[in-house]
């Protein structure tokens, strides 16, 4: 099982390398990320980060939801990485019951999309228009969704922050 999904577009670094995979018990980090699944240098990157105590696997986001929805997995804890909403979302859909939780915590900063249809829905979260509405779909499936940069910081619900937007 996918215990959380962490929306970040950095994907894996010191911050999640050192802390959630403790903090979550989980055994192993999941990238969903069409790019990096299929380009060799961005791959080599991700291992170099990933923790020695934790399996990685680099699969594309379809290829993740194959994983994250196969019953052998559904007793491990996994980590889940993308770096967009609209991939969490994909995944939840696509692995009904498969996601304990997602975090929406870094994303939006390298998105190329027209800056002045960008929302900031809280800092570190910039979100185009596609991306609000993944995040408005996101929270209405009923999977815990919250925004948590460190561990050590407050939750805050995802659903709060979108009601704001109107």
């Amino acid at each position: 099982m996918i215990v959380q999904i962490r929306v970040d577009d950095r994907l894996i670094h010191g911050q999640v390398a050192l802390m959630w995979g403790k903090e979550l018990n989980t055994k192993g980090i999941l990238v969903a990320n069409d790019h990096a699944a299929g380009d060799e240098t961005q791959a080599a990157t991700l291992k170099m980060a990933c923790p020695a105590d934790q399996k990685l696997l680099i699969r594309t986001v379809d290829e993740a939801i194959k994983v994250a929805a196969d019953p052998r997995g559904k007793d491990m804890r996994i980590f889940g990485l993308v770096d967009k909403v609209s991939d969490a979302l994909k995944i939840v859909e696509g692995a009904p019951g498969a996601v304990g939780a997602v975090n929406v915590a870094n994303t939006g900063r390298f998105d190329r999309s027209d800056d002045t249809a960008k929302v900031t829905l809280v800092t570190n979260v910039i979100l185009n228009p596609y991306e609000v509405e993944a995040t408005k779909k996101l929270v209405a499936t009923g999977v815990p969704v919250i925004h948590q940069v460190g561990v050590t910081d407050t939750k805050t619900n995802v659903a709060d922050l979108v009601a704001k937007l109107g």
